[in-house]
């Protein structure tokens, strides 16, 4: 197989992975103050997508031109497709060139052909299946054979731990080639439930001063996890940004999410606000819980807006912050950008540990499981230390293993 690596390496963001300038495993795009996207001169046939975050899936629509077969799972559709229409909706509002237009987001949706987990199917000469990868619902890996029986799995974005939201990622198929995400390589997460009861004491307490928390939180996923988590406690949350409509998407999908009657007493228990309404929401002992999950952008900055000179309320964060973000600042100098103003921000700051990709102590046991049953491959992207986890395969499973510098090719 020949891979060439067009994104997410060394760094996280903006995954692309062509495999024999035929297939295109994922196409995403890096957030930030600059939108990054994978390196030029991709004519994929076909292309594969693990799941709907836009750093997998934000820059698929725009290979539309070149007609390829686009395969995912029903949910990662139905979510990706949404997260496509407030992009393209932004950079209309905005008066910025947006990376495809209405024309090729049309054509995504035509094109697009949903095929559940564990359903094998053939395009261009090549057998795939997507497999169950925890992370968010509808999330998968992608088991890939070419022709002459040889074997590639790509983790996506992976956890093999069982979240309130969706179950942990099982069951993994020998393979030839392996290539993982490497977030969380050399960094454990915590126990979850002591994660948990850390995040509903702070929020206690800051409620029981007639404080305010603020979560910004993902739409997807991560959004639905912490309502879900406030609710098992009797606390009702208000929530805002497109979450909610997330929400509604996976309702279609039960088969997907974990314990679906749970998700839907925490929907159906906290209270939807809209744009119009947000003056109307109680800024006193509140929690809201609302977009952009690292600040840029999104509901989360009226609430700011209205708090930020607020000592008693806090701002909590749940999600990895990228570099350049309006959440990286607030956590390293305690400030951000709101609508071209540095405000700074007297809520106290705090972030917790909700990670949905496998820790350092999971992404390891993968590996050597996969290298146990003949794997004779392994490259590493997707994370901060790509080459550290390349070398420590290398050291101490002994088998060749690679942290792929952008546009870099191989052949194996």
């Amino acid at each position: 197989m020949e891979l060439e690596f067009k994104g997410a390496c060394r760094e996280v963001g903006r995954s692309a992975v062509l495999v024999d300038e035929k297939v295109m495993m994922d196409y995403g795009v890096s957030p930030g103050e600059h939108i990054k996207y994978p390196v030029n001169g991709s004519r994929p046939q076909a292309i594969l997508v693990s799941h709907a975050h836009i750093d997998h899936s934000g820059a698929v629509p725009n290979l539309m031109d070149l007609e390829p077969d686009v395969f995912m799972t029903p949910p990662t559709f139905d979510l990706s497709h949404m997260l496509a229409q407030d992009t393209l909706r932004i950079a209309e509002r905005e008066g910025e060139m947006p990376a495809y237009d209405s024309i090729e987001l049309s054509k995504f949706a035509h094109n697009t052909k949903q095929i559940d987990t564990g359903v094998p199917f053939h395009t261009h000469g090549y057998d795939v299946e997507f497999l169950d990868a925890g992370h968010i619902p509808g999330a998968s890996s992608i088991h890939l054979t070419d022709k002459d029986n040889r074997s590639l799995f790509y983790t996506g974005d992976i956890n093999t731990a069982d979240t309130r939201l969706v179950p942990g990622a099982v069951d993994f198929p020998d393979s030839d080639i392996l290539i993982t995400e490497s977030t969380y390589f050399g960094d454990e997460h915590p126990p979850r439930k002591e994660v948990e009861n850390q995040f509903i004491d702070s929020v206690m307490d800051t409620l029981d001063i007639g404080g305010t928390v603020i979560v910004p939180a993902f739409a997807i996923g991560r959004t639905q996890e912490i309502l879900m988590l406030l609710d098992a406690h009797g606390i009702r949350a208000y929530v805002d940004g497109m979450g909610v409509r997330a929400y509604k998407l996976m309702t279609k999908h039960p088969e997907y999410i974990r314990n679906p009657t749970h998700l839907k007493r925490a929907f159906d228990n906290s209270i939807a606000v809209k744009g119009r309404k947000r003056d109307s929401v109680r800024l006193e002992s509140s929690v809201i819980v609302t977009t952009a999950g690292m600040l840029n952008g999104g509901p989360v900055l009226y609430y700011i807006s209205k708090k930020f000179k607020d000592p008693k309320s806090k701002i909590i964060l749940t999600g990895y912050q990228v570099e350049g973000t309006n959440g990286r600042m607030a956590m390293d100098n305690g400030i951000i950008e709101n609508d071209g103003v540095i405000q700074h921000l007297k809520p106290k700051i705090e972030q917790y540990d909700f990670s949905a990709h496998s820790g350092d102590k999971e992404l390891k046991e993968m590996v050597k499981d996969f290298c146990d049953r003949g794997t004779e491959h392994v490259f590493t992207m997707h994370g901060d230390n790509c080459e550290g986890f390349a070398d420590w395969i290398n050291e101490e499973v002994g088998v060749k293993a690679f942290a792929p510098e952008i546009g870099e090719r191989f052949s194996v």
